[in-house]
């Protein structure tokens, strides 16, 4: 934990700019609080970067960006789809607003929000990393992106608390058997689609979940999926680890 918050204060020192990286499924869960009021009191200017953009609604996408965007400008990036990039560029040399020289851009976020491909993503063919910089951190190096961009590269990340599981699952930091609550995490991973996209889960799982709750919903794919113990009763936990990788595999959209 002590080498993390000296990576983050560095990073926010040495940048002129920040890119916060969430993962645009979970956008509360995946931005930290402590680290945005850390930029915000070196008066540093950030972006909300919504990567993996394409496992979301633009429905969605859109509510979500109305709402970040008073907090700071928010883009939408897909490495996947190589939808964002630009823009994000673009935006990187606007709110930077600084002429003459480099500018330096550090990023930081949560495992699996997708911190490496946003940089690999922005830099593209212009990539060219530098050997360690002074006065930072262990393994902190500049990738060069063109168009006066650097990227400040750490290789660390925010850590999860130690009871973060769920959101660990729903991430795909931890597949499926290496959670100790598979079936806790898959209804998660309903209720989250229930709340944002119901017709989504009913149509791949081909079932029908109107007026039930997470559980009944996970019994009821079970049983779709024959998911079947040797006396009929639906296999929970088989069915957990199912829901789980389909998710994880992105099969299942927001």
């Amino acid at each position: 934990m002590a080498s993390y918050k000296l990576m983050v204060k560095d990073v926010i020192e040495k940048a002129d700019i920040l890119l916060e990286v969430i993962d645009a499924r979970f956008p509360d869960e995946t931005r930290n609080n402590e680290v945005e009021r850390d930029i915000t009191r070196s008066n540093k200017p950030f972006i909300i970067v919504m990567n993996k953009c394409d496992l979301v609604s633009v429905e969605t996408l859109e509510k979500t960006k109305t709402r970040l965007s008073r907090i700071a400008p928010t883009i939408f990036v897909s490495n996947k789809n190589r939808f964002g990039t630009t823009l994000l560029r673009h935006k990187i040399l606007e709110t930077a607003n600084i002429k003459g020289r480099n500018i330096l851009v550090g990023s930081i976020g949560y495992p699996n929000t997708g911190k490496s491909s946003v940089i690999n993503g922005v830099a593209g063919r212009h990539k060219a990393r530098t050997s360690s910089i002074s006065g930072f951190t262990r393994g902190v190096q500049l990738v060069d992106a063109g168009s006066r961009i650097v990227f400040i590269d750490t290789p660390g990340v925010i850590p999860f608390g130690e009871n973060d599981e769920y959101i660990q699952g729903l991430l795909g930091v931890k597949d499926a058997t290496h959670l100790q609550d598979q079936i806790g995490v898959a209804l998660r991973i309903i209720e989250k689609l229930c709340a944002e996209n119901k017709t989504a889960l009913e149509s791949f799982y081909k079932v029908s979940i109107e007026g039930q709750d997470s559980y009944d919903a996970l019994l009821q794919i079970g049983k779709q999926g024959n998911f079947l113990k040797k006396k009929g009763e639906v296999d929970e936990n088989r069915t957990a680890v199912t829901i789980i990788n389909d998710w994880q595999k992105g099969l299942l959209l927001i």
